[in-house]
Protein backbone atom coordinates (compact mmCIF):
# COMPACT_ATOMS: atom_id res chain seq x y z
CA UNK A 1 0.00 0.00 0.00
CA UNK A 2 1.49 3.20 -1.12
CA UNK A 3 1.12 6.53 0.75
CA UNK A 4 -0.91 8.55 -1.85
CA UNK A 5 -3.24 5.66 -1.28
CA UNK A 6 -4.47 5.97 2.66
CA UNK A 7 -6.72 9.01 2.60
CA UNK A 8 -5.39 12.59 3.55
CA UNK A 9 -7.13 12.73 7.11
CA UNK A 10 -5.59 10.07 8.06
CA UNK A 11 -1.81 11.20 6.34
CA UNK A 12 -2.43 14.07 8.84
CA UNK A 13 -2.96 12.37 11.37
CA UNK A 14 -0.22 10.05 10.96
CA UNK A 15 2.74 13.04 10.77
CA UNK A 16 5.01 13.32 13.27
CA UNK A 17 5.59 15.89 15.34
CA UNK A 18 8.94 17.85 16.40
CA UNK A 19 9.59 19.39 19.42
CA UNK A 20 12.82 20.17 21.68
CA UNK A 21 15.83 22.18 21.05
CA UNK A 22 16.72 18.79 18.77
CA UNK A 23 13.85 18.85 16.75
CA UNK A 24 13.27 15.11 17.73
CA UNK A 25 10.37 12.94 16.01
CA UNK A 26 7.61 12.27 18.44
CA UNK A 27 4.86 9.82 17.60
CA UNK A 28 1.83 10.06 19.94
CA UNK A 29 -1.94 9.54 19.91
CA UNK A 30 -4.69 11.98 20.00
CA UNK A 31 -4.87 11.33 23.32
CA UNK A 32 -3.83 9.17 25.94
CA UNK A 33 -1.29 6.41 25.48
CA UNK A 34 -3.93 4.01 23.48
CA UNK A 35 -6.26 4.40 21.42
CA UNK A 36 -10.33 5.15 21.91
CA UNK A 37 -13.39 4.15 19.60
CA UNK A 38 -13.10 7.78 18.68
CA UNK A 39 -9.85 7.29 17.29
CA UNK A 40 -10.47 4.19 15.58
CA UNK A 41 -13.70 5.07 14.33
CA UNK A 42 -11.93 8.62 13.02
CA UNK A 43 -9.49 6.40 10.97
CA UNK A 44 -11.49 3.37 10.23
CA UNK A 45 -10.65 3.88 6.59
CA UNK A 46 -6.74 2.30 7.30
CA UNK A 47 -8.50 -0.67 8.55
CA UNK A 48 -9.90 -0.99 5.27
CA UNK A 49 -6.67 -0.33 3.35
CA UNK A 50 -4.99 -2.92 5.70
CA UNK A 51 -7.21 -5.13 4.75
CA UNK A 52 -7.10 -4.72 1.13
CA UNK A 53 -3.23 -5.19 1.04
CA UNK A 54 -3.16 -8.11 3.48
CA UNK A 55 -5.93 -9.59 0.66
CA UNK A 56 -4.12 -8.40 -2.39
CA UNK A 57 -1.15 -9.85 -0.75
CA UNK A 58 -2.46 -13.38 0.92
CA UNK A 59 -2.41 -15.12 -2.39
CA UNK A 60 0.67 -13.19 -4.08
CA UNK A 61 2.62 -15.09 -6.32
CA UNK A 62 1.04 -18.88 -5.42
CA UNK A 63 -0.01 -20.96 -8.38
CA UNK A 64 -2.94 -21.67 -7.25
CA UNK A 65 -3.70 -18.30 -5.91
CA UNK A 66 -7.22 -17.98 -4.30
CA UNK A 67 -8.35 -21.64 -4.35
CA UNK A 68 -6.09 -21.59 -1.22
CA UNK A 69 -9.13 -20.62 0.30
CA UNK A 70 -11.02 -23.72 -0.44
CA UNK A 71 -8.40 -25.76 0.27
CA UNK A 72 -7.53 -24.97 3.59
CA UNK A 73 -10.75 -26.42 4.83
CA UNK A 74 -11.57 -28.70 2.35
CA UNK A 75 -8.09 -30.71 2.20
CA UNK A 76 -8.94 -31.64 6.20
CA UNK A 77 -12.45 -32.57 5.56
CA UNK A 78 -11.12 -35.19 3.19
CA UNK A 79 -8.54 -36.56 5.68
CA UNK A 80 -11.04 -36.72 7.98
CA UNK A 81 -14.15 -38.12 6.37
CA UNK A 82 -11.49 -40.82 5.32
CA UNK A 83 -9.69 -41.86 8.57
CA UNK A 84 -12.66 -40.64 11.32
CA UNK A 85 -16.17 -41.17 9.02
CA UNK A 86 -15.12 -44.39 7.16
CA UNK A 87 -12.35 -46.03 9.25
CA UNK A 88 -12.74 -44.92 12.76
CA UNK A 89 -16.85 -44.93 11.98
CA UNK A 90 -17.16 -41.80 14.66
CA UNK A 91 -21.27 -40.50 14.38
CA UNK A 92 -22.15 -37.58 12.96
CA UNK A 93 -25.77 -36.25 14.38
CA UNK A 94 -27.33 -38.15 11.24
CA UNK A 95 -25.62 -36.09 8.22
CA UNK A 96 -22.99 -37.41 5.94
CA UNK A 97 -19.80 -37.33 7.30
CA UNK A 98 -18.50 -35.25 4.52
CA UNK A 99 -20.88 -33.01 5.00
CA UNK A 100 -20.92 -32.79 8.94
CA UNK A 101 -16.72 -32.04 9.23
CA UNK A 102 -17.04 -29.54 6.66
CA UNK A 103 -19.48 -27.20 8.42
CA UNK A 104 -17.36 -27.88 11.59
CA UNK A 105 -13.97 -26.83 9.96
CA UNK A 106 -15.14 -23.44 8.01
CA UNK A 107 -15.52 -21.64 11.54
CA UNK A 108 -12.45 -23.44 12.48
CA UNK A 109 -10.22 -22.47 10.15
CA UNK A 110 -11.52 -19.09 10.44
CA UNK A 111 -10.29 -19.13 13.89
CA UNK A 112 -6.91 -21.19 13.53
CA UNK A 113 -5.81 -19.00 10.71
CA UNK A 114 -6.91 -15.55 12.33
CA UNK A 115 -5.16 -16.41 15.69
CA UNK A 116 -2.22 -17.21 13.57
CA UNK A 117 -1.65 -14.74 11.22
CA UNK A 118 -2.50 -12.01 14.12
CA UNK A 119 -0.24 -13.31 16.64
CA UNK A 120 2.59 -12.83 14.41
CA UNK A 121 0.84 -9.51 12.47
CA UNK A 122 2.37 -6.86 14.99
CA UNK A 123 6.09 -8.85 15.07
CA UNK A 124 5.73 -8.42 10.91
CA UNK A 125 4.77 -4.98 11.14
CA UNK A 126 7.73 -3.28 13.36
CA UNK A 127 8.99 -0.75 10.14
CA UNK A 128 5.23 0.44 10.02
CA UNK A 129 4.07 0.71 13.60
CA UNK A 130 7.16 2.65 14.59
CA UNK A 131 7.44 5.39 11.81
CA UNK A 132 3.85 6.23 12.24
CA UNK A 133 1.37 6.68 14.76
CA UNK A 134 -1.94 4.95 14.45
CA UNK A 135 -4.55 2.16 16.73
CA UNK A 136 -2.08 -0.32 16.73
CA UNK A 137 -4.82 -2.86 16.98
CA UNK A 138 -5.76 -2.37 13.30
CA UNK A 139 -2.90 -4.57 12.27
CA UNK A 140 -4.05 -8.06 14.16
CA UNK A 141 -7.78 -6.99 13.12
CA UNK A 142 -6.86 -6.92 9.56
CA UNK A 143 -5.71 -10.23 9.66
CA UNK A 144 -8.68 -11.31 11.26
CA UNK A 145 -10.72 -9.66 8.89
CA UNK A 146 -8.53 -11.06 6.26
CA UNK A 147 -9.46 -14.74 7.45
CA UNK A 148 -13.15 -14.16 7.58
CA UNK A 149 -12.87 -13.31 4.10
CA UNK A 150 -11.51 -16.66 3.18
CA UNK A 151 -14.23 -18.18 5.26
CA UNK A 152 -16.71 -16.45 3.24
CA UNK A 153 -15.01 -18.05 0.11
CA UNK A 154 -14.88 -21.36 1.36
CA UNK A 155 -18.51 -21.52 2.26
CA UNK A 156 -19.23 -21.80 -1.36
CA UNK A 157 -18.30 -25.61 -1.09
CA UNK A 158 -20.49 -26.08 2.18
CA UNK A 159 -23.28 -24.76 -0.27
CA UNK A 160 -21.74 -27.29 -2.85
CA UNK A 161 -22.02 -30.10 0.06
CA UNK A 162 -25.38 -29.22 1.07
CA UNK A 163 -26.91 -29.29 -2.61
CA UNK A 164 -25.49 -32.64 -3.17
CA UNK A 165 -26.59 -34.43 -0.17
CA UNK A 166 -29.79 -33.03 -0.63
CA UNK A 167 -29.65 -31.17 2.70
CA UNK A 168 -31.89 -28.06 2.90
CA UNK A 169 -30.94 -24.94 4.95
CA UNK A 170 -31.80 -24.66 8.88
CA UNK A 171 -35.29 -22.68 9.99
CA UNK A 172 -32.09 -21.59 12.70
CA UNK A 173 -29.79 -19.82 10.00
CA UNK A 174 -31.65 -16.87 11.88
CA UNK A 175 -29.25 -17.36 14.42
CA UNK A 176 -25.83 -17.44 12.89
CA UNK A 177 -25.36 -13.81 13.60
CA UNK A 178 -25.19 -14.72 16.77
CA UNK A 179 -22.93 -17.94 16.15
CA UNK A 180 -20.74 -15.53 14.41
CA UNK A 181 -20.31 -13.10 17.17
CA UNK A 182 -18.89 -15.31 19.49
CA UNK A 183 -16.50 -16.85 17.07
CA UNK A 184 -15.49 -13.51 16.38
CA UNK A 185 -15.01 -12.47 19.89
CA UNK A 186 -12.92 -15.36 21.00
CA UNK A 187 -10.58 -14.77 18.00
CA UNK A 188 -10.21 -11.32 17.90
CA UNK A 189 -9.45 -11.69 22.10
CA UNK A 190 -7.08 -13.90 21.69
CA UNK A 191 -5.35 -12.47 18.60
CA UNK A 192 -4.98 -9.25 20.23
CA UNK A 193 -3.56 -10.55 23.62
CA UNK A 194 -1.05 -13.19 21.41
CA UNK A 195 -0.16 -10.70 19.35
CA UNK A 196 0.81 -8.33 22.09
CA UNK A 197 2.87 -10.76 23.80
CA UNK A 198 4.28 -12.05 21.09
CA UNK A 199 5.82 -8.36 21.06
CA UNK A 200 7.78 -9.23 24.55
CA UNK A 201 7.93 -12.76 24.15
CA UNK A 202 9.26 -14.24 20.85
CA UNK A 203 8.71 -17.67 22.20
CA UNK A 204 4.99 -17.24 21.64
CA UNK A 205 5.47 -17.74 18.03
CA UNK A 206 6.50 -21.44 18.68
CA UNK A 207 3.86 -21.95 21.40
CA UNK A 208 1.05 -21.08 18.90
CA UNK A 209 0.99 -23.98 16.28
CA UNK A 210 1.05 -26.16 19.31
CA UNK A 211 -1.52 -24.58 21.12
CA UNK A 212 -3.78 -24.80 17.65
CA UNK A 213 -3.01 -28.19 17.20
CA UNK A 214 -4.37 -29.02 20.91
CA UNK A 215 -7.50 -27.24 20.65
CA UNK A 216 -8.49 -28.86 17.42
CA UNK A 217 -9.34 -31.98 19.25
CA UNK A 218 -11.11 -30.35 21.71
CA UNK A 219 -13.35 -28.62 19.41
CA UNK A 220 -15.99 -31.12 18.16
CA UNK A 221 -15.07 -30.62 13.87
CA UNK A 222 -14.30 -34.28 13.18
CA UNK A 223 -17.22 -35.48 16.14
CA UNK A 224 -20.40 -34.40 17.36
CA UNK A 225 -20.76 -33.44 21.48
CA UNK A 226 -22.88 -36.71 21.85
CA UNK A 227 -19.87 -38.78 22.83
CA UNK A 228 -18.30 -35.63 24.94
CA UNK A 229 -19.49 -37.56 28.96
CA UNK A 230 -22.45 -35.63 30.09
CA UNK A 231 -20.25 -34.48 33.27
CA UNK A 232 -17.78 -32.99 31.75
CA UNK A 233 -19.73 -31.28 28.78
CA UNK A 234 -19.81 -27.64 30.81
CA UNK A 235 -16.29 -27.86 31.43
CA UNK A 236 -15.52 -28.82 28.02
CA UNK A 237 -18.11 -25.95 27.04
CA UNK A 238 -15.17 -23.26 28.73
CA UNK A 239 -13.44 -23.33 25.37
CA UNK A 240 -15.80 -20.87 23.03
CA UNK A 241 -15.04 -22.77 19.75
CA UNK A 242 -17.09 -25.53 20.92
CA UNK A 243 -20.14 -23.23 21.01
CA UNK A 244 -18.88 -21.52 17.63
CA UNK A 245 -18.37 -24.93 15.75
CA UNK A 246 -21.93 -26.52 17.43
CA UNK A 247 -23.49 -23.39 16.73
CA UNK A 248 -22.52 -22.69 13.66
CA UNK A 249 -23.67 -26.83 12.63
CA UNK A 250 -27.00 -26.16 14.08
CA UNK A 251 -27.64 -22.98 13.02
CA UNK A 252 -27.26 -23.99 8.99
CA UNK A 253 -28.03 -27.83 9.27
CA UNK A 254 -29.39 -28.09 11.95
CA UNK A 255 -27.89 -30.71 14.40
CA UNK A 256 -28.48 -30.98 17.81
CA UNK A 257 -27.34 -28.25 20.05
CA UNK A 258 -27.58 -28.09 23.77
CA UNK A 259 -28.58 -24.97 24.78
CA UNK A 260 -25.65 -24.69 27.94
CA UNK A 261 -22.96 -24.63 25.63
CA UNK A 262 -24.35 -21.79 23.55
CA UNK A 263 -24.02 -19.58 26.91
CA UNK A 264 -21.36 -20.88 28.54
CA UNK A 265 -19.24 -19.84 25.30
CA UNK A 266 -20.65 -16.54 24.85
CA UNK A 267 -19.79 -15.83 28.29
CA UNK A 268 -16.37 -17.35 27.79
CA UNK A 269 -15.64 -15.15 24.42
CA UNK A 270 -16.48 -12.29 26.13
CA UNK A 271 -14.53 -12.78 28.81
CA UNK A 272 -11.36 -13.31 26.52
CA UNK A 273 -12.28 -10.53 24.52
CA UNK A 274 -12.51 -8.07 27.04
CA UNK A 275 -9.03 -9.47 28.83
CA UNK A 276 -7.50 -9.46 25.05
CA UNK A 277 -7.93 -5.98 24.28
CA UNK A 278 -7.98 -4.73 27.38
CA UNK A 279 -4.47 -6.32 27.93
CA UNK A 280 -3.48 -5.25 24.15
CA UNK A 281 -4.27 -1.33 25.27
CA UNK A 282 -2.13 -1.85 28.44
CA UNK A 283 1.44 -2.88 26.82
CA UNK A 284 0.51 -0.52 23.35
CA UNK A 285 2.42 1.95 24.62
CA UNK A 286 6.00 -0.37 24.74
CA UNK A 287 5.58 -1.54 21.24
CA UNK A 288 7.91 0.83 19.73
CA UNK A 289 10.52 0.93 22.14
CA UNK A 290 10.46 -3.11 22.50
CA UNK A 291 9.95 -4.10 18.49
Amino acid sequence: MKLHDVPRQLRTACEPRKTGPEMATVITPSAGNAPGLSDMWEQRELLYYLVLRDISVRYKQTSLGLAWAFLQPLLPAIVFTVFFGKLANLPSDGMPYALFSYAGLLPWTFFSSSVSQASLSLVNSTSLFTKVYFPRVFIPLASIVTAGFDAIVSSVVLVGLMLYYHTPLSANIVFLPLVVAIAAAFTIGSGTFLSASAIRYRDVRYIIPFMIQMLLFLCPVAYPASIVPEKWRLVWALNPMVAAVEGFRWSVLGTPLDVRTMGVGAVGAAVVLVAGVKYFQKVESTFADIA
